[in-house]
């Protein structure tokens, strides 16, 4: 299996500047305000995110009809540039997934780009849904 099929590629543009969409990625509150797929919320007090080069993201996911139902993301920062790159990797039992987050100016609003894997073919459609479904509640916080 070669990595274009078990790599995750997406871009959205969102009608922000991009100094706004990255703060949603690196700002604990912005973060618990949307991050998740529709279902899961992320509670603030599971929020730590230190973002720089060795710096990391901790947040929980956890499902709205079943509370016990969690899935926690523990990521490392490898390569941080304010406002353009966040790069890390998130280790999880039985493995590692890299995760590239670039944030372009399209003249006001930003181009993001993600670049996540390797996955299973499954968990890469499921994750493909889940940044879709949480880029929706993204649009309504920058919205605000």
């Amino acid at each position: 299996m070669n990595t274009s099929d078990t790599e995750l590629v997406m871009s959205r543009v969102f009608d922000a500047p991009r100094e706004l969409v990255y703060r949603a990625f690196t700002d604990p509150d912005q973060l618990a305000a949307w991050f998740g797929p529709a279902g899961f919320s992320v509670p603030r007090d599971t929020v730590s995110i230190d973002a720089r080069v060795g710096g990391h993201q901790r947040f929980t996911m956890v499902s709205e009809t079943d509370p016990t139902m969690v899935s926690p993301v523990n990521a490392t920062f490898t390569e941080v540039i304010e406002n353009e790159l966040l790069v890390g990797k998130e280790e999880f039992v039985g493995g590692e997934i890299h995760m590239r987050l670039e944030f372009h100016d399209e003249g006001g609003k930003t181009r993001l780009v993600v670049r996540q894997g390797p996955f299973t073919p499954e968990f890469l459609e499921m994750s493909r849904e889940g940044w879709n479904s949480s880029f929706t509640k993204l649009d309504t916080l920058l919205a605000a």
